[in-house]
């Protein structure tokens, strides 16, 4: 376990670049380097935890860290994985609350950050429409619920456009049947894991995920402790995020802006702040957590800050909203394991991720509209350093994070000199 903890914590520490990277630095360690599993047992695991909602990464960090030592040993790679990016984006909650409102630097800064996200999140709308959303078919249901969400807004149609592209996806997408390749698999059998979830575990993982997933809202609706709606609003966030960790961002703005528990300026440069961070995107929850454990919310002039009341309380408030997003996607992935073989075998539930894939892309594009772009643009010189940051990006493929310092040296020096 210890073993596991120390490789996971340095690529926590070190491993920018968003889910396709991780998954690259974590084929380069462990098949490479270390040999903890062959070419095609992470390849397996590669395809299953794409195939399922959740945090991809960390959904293979995770069966990577149980086939190396257990349960402990999958503990531990979730833990080391996510701990370095969690706590940075926590201090920097923290930090943000505890600064001078009026701080035109402080303003400068935090309308680039929103920047940042308008160029981040556009890239992954276009990364995503290529790859999730490559025929016409698919671009029509993208459309579609872009179309539900924009006109409706909220979580509930976020979830009716992801049912809605299901259903098309199982009546109107065709694939080449899988038989010939599942003939290959059989065939070819890779080396088995040193551990494997039993039918058991798996049927319970399976049943608590659901359990949850129905149970929670209904006692958030009958409860008055915030800490209930808050597991409610970031359990189903996570369970819910298909294709790819940006798709998270409508989830939670839906979860958490609209009941009033995060402002909506904060939100988009928190996110804008995610990008800065190594590890799994989904730690930008624990900057919610922070901002959400504190006593409320208070405006400044100019840019939006939150008061956090006591580090104790930003801490704790963090550590559940981690639990809880990420909880969903350790949990299907237990459940799924055992049967994997059968299951993506399966060409109607093919045929319905395919369709929610689409659709995740039009949820994605509806909240790049609103609110990340309606929140960060506001005026001619915001629109020009979004394209500026989205060409960095795109066309010189500089990293995520070198973006994220550009901005804030722009952000400062308009800060100084506004």
């Amino acid at each position: 376990m210890r073993e596991v903890f120390r490789a996971f914590l340095v690529l926590g520490l070190s491993s920018f670049g968003g889910p396709i990277a991780h998954l690259g630095y974590f084929r380069a360690e462990f098949v490479e380097r270390r040999g903890w599993l062959d070419e095609r047992r992470y390849a397996e695991l590669v395809a299953l935890c794409q195939f399922l909602p959740g945090p991809a990464s960390s959904q293979v960090g995770f069966a990577i860290g149980f086939e190396r030592a257990g349960w402990r040993g999958a503990f531990a790679a979730w833990l080391g994985f996510t701990l370095p990016s969690a706590i940075a984006l926590v201090l920097f909650a923290l930090g943000l609350a505890r600064a001078e409102a009026a701080n035109p630097v402080l303003a400068g800064v935090l309308q680039a950050l929103k920047t940042v996200a308008v160029a981040v999140v556009a890239q992954a709308v276009v990364s995503m429409a290529r790859s999730l959303a490559p025929d016409a078919s698919r671009r029509l249901l993208a459309l579609l619920a872009a179309g539900i969400v924009l006109l409706h807004g909220g979580a509930a149609m976020q979830v009716v456009a992801l049912a809605v592209s299901a259903l098309a996806g199982i009546l109107l997408l065709r694939g080449p049947a899988p038989a010939a390749a599942a003939a290959r698999e059989a065939a070819h059998p890779g080396l088995a894991p040193a551990h494997r979830v039993s039918r058991r575990a798996g049927a319970a993982a399976g049943t608590l995920f659901v359990a949850l997933l129905l149970l929670l809202p209904l006692a958030a609706a009958g409860s008055h402790e915030r800490w209930i709606q808050v597991a409610a609003a970031f359990y189903r966030a996570g369970a819910l995020v298909f294709g790819g960790g940006h798709v998270v961002l409508p989830l939670l703005q839906a979860g958490v802006v609209a009941p009033g528990w995060v402002d909506e300026s904060a939100f988009v440069a928190g996110y804008g702040a995610a990008q800065a961070v190594p590890g799994p995107l989904f730690t930008f929850a624990a900057y919610l957590g922070s901002v959400i454990g504190a006593s409320g919310v208070a405006t400044g002039t100019g840019a939006a800050t939150v008061a956090v009341g006591s580090t104790l309380a930003a801490g704790g408030a963090a550590a559940l909203c981690l639990v809880a997003i990420f909880m969903p996607g350790i949990l299907v992935l237990v459940a799924a394991l055992p049967w994997w073989q059968a299951l993506h075998a399966k060409p109607i539930l093919r045929r319905a991720i395919g369709g929610i894939n689409a659709g995740v892309v039009g949820v994605l594009l509806a909240a790049w509209i609103d609110p990340v772009a309606t929140s960060a643009m506001r005026g001619l010189v915001d629109a020009l350093l979004a394209a500026g940051l989205y060409a960095l990006l795109v066309a010189l493929r500089w990293p995520p994070w070198v973006i994220v310092v550009v901005a804030i040296g722009v952000g400062a020096l308009r800060g100084q000199t506004g």
